[in-house]
Order: C-alpha cells, then structure tokens, then sequence
C-alpha cells in the first residue's frame, strides 16, 4: 500500500501513515510549496463527517488526513496497511518542531483560549530552541468576519510561516481551514485541535499506554466531562457499530474522490 492509497473508514479517507512518514511528508510538501490543509483525524471526526456530507468531503479533500487514534490504525492493518500507526496531533507537532530547528521551517499558532497559543509557542520554544515562531493568533470563538479575515492575511504575510498550526477542535478547524488556506501566505495548515492545550500544559495528557491501547477518550471524559460526555458516550457506541457494517459487508460506505 502507497502514500497514495487512503484507507476507508466509514467513507472518510485516512492515509496510511505513521509519524516519520508524516514528518516526510510535511517536509516534502513545504519544500515543493505543495500548498493544503492536514487533518489529524479520529473516532470523533469520522463521526461528524456520517451525518455531514460538506465535513466529510473537506476531510476527503485534505493533503493529508493522517490516523490520529487506535480504531483508524486498526481498520488501517485490517485493510491491509500494516506499517500505518497512530499520528497523534501532540507527537506530530512535537516531531515537526524537532526536525525544524534543521530544517528552518517558520511556524505560527492559531487558535485556543485566551492566551493558550502564545503559552504553547513558549513551551515549544523552551523544547525546541532554535525553533522559529514568526507570531500566535487568538481568534474570537465564532467565524471571522470580513474585516478579520483581512487582517488575518496580512498578519500571515508579514510572519510568512511554512505551517500555521491551528486548534479550533473539530470540525470547526478543518471548515476554517479549508476556506482560507488559499487565502493565505503560508504552505501548509494542520489542524491538532487539543494538542494546544496539552502540549501548553493546561490539560494533562493520557498515559501512553492508554493511549496504545485506545481508551484515551476515557482518561479525556473523566478530565472534562461536562464539555466530552456527549461526544464519547454518543459517538464511540455509534462508531463501533458503523464499523461492525462496514467489515461485514451489510452496509457500503463510498470514499469519495479527492
């Protein structure tokens, strides 16, 4: 299976990564100005893409729609990608900063709560010294209107970044990113969503072996039930059983073309 193949969970199409092929990947792509969006995809935005055909043809649409949670590896091996593992949005952006104090590539954060982009770059920066962050965005919690959407793009050509990293969560971040990326002066645009806050500190990350073992969601729903009951105790049941008809055949699920 190539780089160009997708694996089809629920009519989404996830490709079969893991994260140096990832990194490899951004990297050609900034140094070819291969201009797109990424979305760091799991249970949750398959999920909103069943009952959301313009959602899921934006995750179809993706330069890259990489497998971010152990069900999309797992459908990844059963359709036959057996190198694919999990590129979780924190160790993606992690490993993109490490490898850009080489490579020079420039980065600008979009995105979290008050304050939460600039905290990130400083931590990152702290990690990562020779890491260039051209500038941080906070934008206000709705759609920009049209006078912020032009200072948004002048913001971006005057800090000319390789990636503008953006957390939003989904879906609301790959919307954004798909209408504006070609508005704006930058290559790539990857959605990591919480990864602002865990990789700032604000919000603890799951040990690593619930992580392999897919039962993040749980350790997140105990952290924040108010804001995650609906989405876990809805969405994983719903999942597994569409997945339960798409390996035996009783429903199709089309991918659609990119």
């Amino acid at each position: 299976m190539t780089m160009t193949d997708r694996i089809n969970v629920l009519g989404v199409g996830i490709h079969p990564l893991n994260l140096p092929k990832a990194v490899a990947a951004i990297g050609e792509a900034i140094r070819t100005r291969a201009k797109g969006y990424i979305c760091v995809t799991g249970v949750h935005g398959v999920s909103e893409a069943q009952d959301d055909p313009a959602f899921r043809a934006i995750l179809n649409r993706a330069l890259l729609n990489t497998p971010d949670g152990m069900p999309m590896v797992w459908m990844g091996r059963w359709q036959g990608a057996r190198e694919m593992d999990r590129v979780y949005g924190p160790d993606l952006m992690l490993e993109v900063c490490r490898v850009s104090e080489q490579a020079n590539w420039r980065h600008f954060f979009y995105g979290g709560a008050a304050g939460a982009a600039e905290q990130l770059a400083a931590s990152l920066q702290s990690r990562f010294p020779k890491l260039i962050v051209t500038g941080t965005h906070t934008p206000p919690f709705r759609p920009l209107n049209e006078q912020e959407t032009g200072e948004l793009r002048a913001l971006v050509a005057e800090k000319k970044p390789d990636i503008i990293w953006v957390g939003l969560s989904t879906p609301k971040q790959e919307v954004f990113m798909a209408g504006i990326v070609s508005q704006l002066d930058t290559t790539l645009m990857i959605g990591v969503g919480a990864a602002f806050d865990l990789l700032s500190g604000r919000v603890r990350q799951a040990p690593r072996w619930m992580q392999r073992c897919g039962f993040e969601w749980l350790y997140r729903l105990v952290q924040e039930p108010g804001r995650l009951w609906k989405r876990y105790l809805k969405n994983n049941p719903l999942f597994i059983g569409r997945v339960f008809l798409q390996l035996t055949g009783l429903r199709r699920y089309t991918l659609e073309e990119k």
